[in-house]
């Protein structure tokens, strides 16, 4: 008798994440932390799904008070669960302190954790039992070199399965304790993206050559097999470089009402997926000529699925319908 979750996901899944599922334990000023359902990965699976996207998540949750509410968050969303039943190993936490200029610094507490009682062949499996998978998507702490054995041959197989391999940078420094190792083995993961997504502070963390971020963000995509590189730039926008050479860039005219920036990026490459997956485009799409009027699309889902982002406390990512009123209703800026 076949599984009818199965039939269920094979009928409407096109994109699968891998990656932390974690709580943020975030301090405020008398003291007091607040949990909140976080992790790079999984605030950017819960925007593919708020945006209309088919959503699969691929790692595993914990059976404790928090997997709980983190599988709750993804149902909640209309995400697919790939492995629906909880499994005894905790959840993973960060305590989040905010700085005066509002970035977050993190301490994260990862040993024995949920997320990551996964393995490549779990994954490989996961995503081969979805007929209709065009694109996945992992980063950040995924992007650990002890968790190397766990993604790197994942990815490989994505990319040699024609789908489109889709990474966010997204560093966290100040948790990985041997720096060199780490950024070497962050290069060599993006070896296998055919789009990177990174802000300039993940390319100065990189320490790559060059005299500003899209110098920076040129010489990264010159040096890996990405046909597409999505550059954050924070107020000033983001820009999107790609192998033919093209280079686009944009902003919001209108001023942010910025209450905090906790998810920005993730929803920014939500936006920016779900534009892709729109105009049906494919792997290599930046190695051939790229229209201005798909790049300005592209950009402009990505810009105002960020806007609406930062405008809310925490990571509450936008609809569809709110990411296309944005679009209507505020004015952009776009050169190429």
């Amino acid at each position: 008798m076949e599984n009818p979750y199965m039939l269920q996901i094979n009928s409407s899944i096109q994109v699968a994440t891998a990656g932390e599922a974690l709580i943020d334990f975030i301090a405020h000023a008398d003291g007091r932390f607040e949990p909140c359902l976080g992790g790079a990965v999984y605030n950017l699976t819960r925007a593919l799904a708020r945006q209309g996207i088919g959503t699969l998540y691929l790692n595993p949750l914990s059976r404790d008070r928090f997997g709980r509410r983190l599988a709750q968050g993804l149902l909640e969303a209309g995400v697919h669960l790939a492995v629906p039943e909880a499994v005894p190993q905790v959840t993973s936490l960060a305590v989040v302190n905010v700085d005066e200029q509002g970035h977050p610094d993190y301490a994260f507490y990862r040993e024995g954790v949920a997320d990551r009682a996964t393995s490549a062949a779990a994954l490989k499996q996961a995503c081969s039992r979805v007929e209709t998978l065009s694109l996945v998507c992992t980063g950040a702490l995924a992007l650990s070199p002890d968790d190397a054995e766990t993604y790197l041959p994942w990815l490989a197989a994505q990319r040699q399965a024609g789908r489109t391999v889709v990474i966010d940078a997204n560093l966290r420094p100040s948790v990985m304790p041997h720096q060199e190792q780490y950024r070497r083995h962050v290069l060599t993961a993006l070896q296998f993206a055919d789009v990177i997504k990174a802000s300039d502070e993940d390319l100065a963390g990189l320490n790559l050559p060059g005299a500003g971020a899209l110098a920076q963000a040129q010489h990264l995509l010159q040096s890996s097999r990405a046909s597409v590189l999505a550059l954050t730039l924070g107020a000033q926008g983001a820009a999107l470089l790609t192998r033919a050479g093209q280079v686009f860039q944009a902003r919001e005219l209108e001023p942010v009402a910025v209450v905090d920036t906790v998810g920005a990026g993730d929803c920014f490459l939500a936006g920016l997926v779900a534009a892709m997956l729109g105009h049906e485009l494919p792997a290599d799409w930046g190695s051939a000529f790229v229209s201005e009027e798909v790049a300005k699309k592209l950009l402009g889902g990505a810009i105002a699925s960020a806007s609406l982002c930062v405008m809310r406390r925490g990571c509450v990512p936008p609809t569809r319908s709110e990411v296309l009123a944005r679009l209507e209703s505020v004015a952009m800026s776009f050169t190429c």
